[in-house]
């Protein structure tokens, strides 16, 4: 996976070394709370590990699931995804379309990390050939939403076409294509 850097973080692949913060993040209610329907929380370090092992199946060079790192402290800050997002539908199957998301520590909330980081990882897709990129969040996540729009993508209202919940849907068409 390309590791891709701004001016204050570096995005690069997870590590097996980096469980503990995996874990840490992700069983927290306050960040699982808009991810998920329903939120679950992880329960130990062993699903930390496998999670990390399946992001790593998820890199295909263009998408992939990356650690952000504060380039300054060393110290993790969160996760950014470009990803394909599954259609509503029992067998959640591909809607063929590539989300971006982001899941930040609280620790880390507030700093920008998550508009710096995504606006890089956006870019990265548009120069990869991307023709669109989609993000979707829970209609209370105002955080996210104001993320979406910092980054440049376009609210266009409610939607169920993805996981199979009603998200408020944002949209950025790649502007080489």
């Amino acid at each position: 996976m390309l590791t891709l850097e701004t001016r204050r973080l570096l995005l690069r692949p997870y590590t097996s070394a980096d469980a503990d913060f995996v874990l840490d993040l992700y069983s927290r209610m306050e960040v699982q709370r808009y991810i998920g329907n329903p939120p679950q929380l992880m329960q130990n370090r062993s699903e930390a590990l496998a999670l990390i092992e399946a992001w790593h199946r998820r890199d295909d060079g263009t998408c992939g699931i990356r650690a952000v790192e504060d380039k300054h402290s060393g110290e993790l800050a969160g996760t950014l995804l470009l990803k394909p997002i599954p259609a509503s539908g029992p067998e959640r199957r591909p809607s063929g379309d590539i989300e971006i998301g982001w899941h930040f520590h609280p620790d880390s909330w507030g700093k920008g990390y998550a508009t710096e980081a995504s606006a890089v990882v956006l870019q990265h897709a548009f120069d990869a050939g991307l023709p669109r990129v989609v993000a979707v969040t829970i209609p209370a996540n105002a955080a996210s939403m104001r993320v979406c729009e910092k980054i440049g993508l376009q609210y266009r209202g409610p939607t169920d076409r993805y996981y199979n919940t009603v998200c408020e849907l944002f949209t950025a068409d790649n502007p080489q294509a």
